[in-house]
């Protein structure tokens, strides 16, 4: 019996140092979207899969219970794709990645975000090179006040699931290759304050429900997009 008891305390130590056995979804997360991006500056270098905790990673913020919180890629040239994985990151607040042209500028307007307190809970990833649909699963972080996605090379369809992020207040997927309508289901987010979508290949009406009643018209520029909508005389996929 003692002999049994020992060999549980052993391969309970074991278990505690090892590596391999990491159970932390997030890092997990974190490591399968490493997997998918080029990263010619190495500054995802300190990724490494073998530690059980991502907090220690560069780049990597968490919280006092150790869930990441925040992403930052800023001025990091990455470029590739983004996956369903993300959707595991339920507490992320704030991402950040964006390429040197606009570096000073965005970092400009950053500062005035501090100091106004506007972005509390963001997920950024603007100004690099990724590529393809945004994935849906994005639709889950439901602790996100702020996603920008600008500057990419993102299309596809925006995503219906945005709709279930009822804390968001800032939306800016501008300077894409997005196509096809705005989702009409956006228009419930009741919280969203800023709403950018210039620069893509969208189509459709303009909605005036909801928050959509407020963006200026910039915010929409160069698409392919009509209106405002007239509601009830023009069908909301009109030009798609």
């Amino acid at each position: 019996m003692a002999s049994l008891s020992f060999s549980f305390f052993l391969l309970s130590i074991l278990l505690s140092f090892s590596p391999i056995l990491c159970t932390n979804s997030e890092g997990n997360a974190l490591h399968v979207l490493r997997t998918k991006l080029s990263d010619p500056k190495n500054v995802l270098q300190s990724w490494d899969p073998t530690l059980v905790n991502p907090c220690t990673w560069f780049h990597v913020t968490c919280d006092s219970s150790n869930h990441v919180i925040r992403l930052d890629l800023g001025n990091s040239n990455v470029s590739g794709t983004l996956g369903s994985e993300l959707g595991e990151l339920k507490h992320l607040k704030y991402l950040y990645s964006l390429t040197t042209l606009f570096y000073l500028f965005i970092l400009l307007l950053f500062f005035v975000a501090i100091l106004c307190s506007c972005c509390q809970n963001c997920r950024e990833l603007y100004w690099n090179n990724i590529e393809g649909k945004i994935p849906k699963e994005l639709g889950n972080l439901k602790n996100l006040v702020s996603m920008d996605l600008y500057g990419n090379k993102f299309e596809g369809e925006i995503p219906k699931s945005f709709s279930k992020l009822k804390s968001l207040r800032f939306l800016r997927l501008n300077n894409n290759r997005l196509s096809g309508p705005i989702p009409r289901e956006l228009t419930k987010l009741s919280n969203l304050k800023v709403f950018n979508v210039s620069h893509n290949n969208l189509c459709g009406t303009i909605p005036v429900d909801g928050p959509f009643a407020s963006f200026p018209s910039n915010s929409f520029e160069n698409n392919r997009l009509n209106g405002p909508e007239l509601q009830g005389l023009v069908a909301y996929d009109f030009g798609c």
